[in-house]
């Protein structure tokens, strides 16, 4: 597990996945979140800005990514 820290309250999922380098557009994020391809807290998300606060994990592409605020 790989764990993303945010500075802000909240990261959607799209700008994870490319802030995390696991897509390399939001066009790109779009796609593969709306084909299925990423779980939020075990279940699927279809939404492409979901909000995602820490304490929240995503799988998406066989990484599992934990959102924590910085330190």
């Amino acid at each position: 597990m790989r764990e993303i820290a945010i500075t802000t309250e909240y990261i959607k999922l799209q700008d994870l996945l490319k802030f995390a380098g696991l897509v390399e557009t939001g066009g790109e994020a779009k796609e593969r979140i709306q084909a299925g391809e990423a779980q939020v807290n075990g279940g699927p998300c279809l939404q492409r800005g979901k909000k995602l606060r820490p304490g929240d994990e995503v799988r998406f592409a066989g990484e599992t990514l934990a959102v924590r605020y910085a330190d």
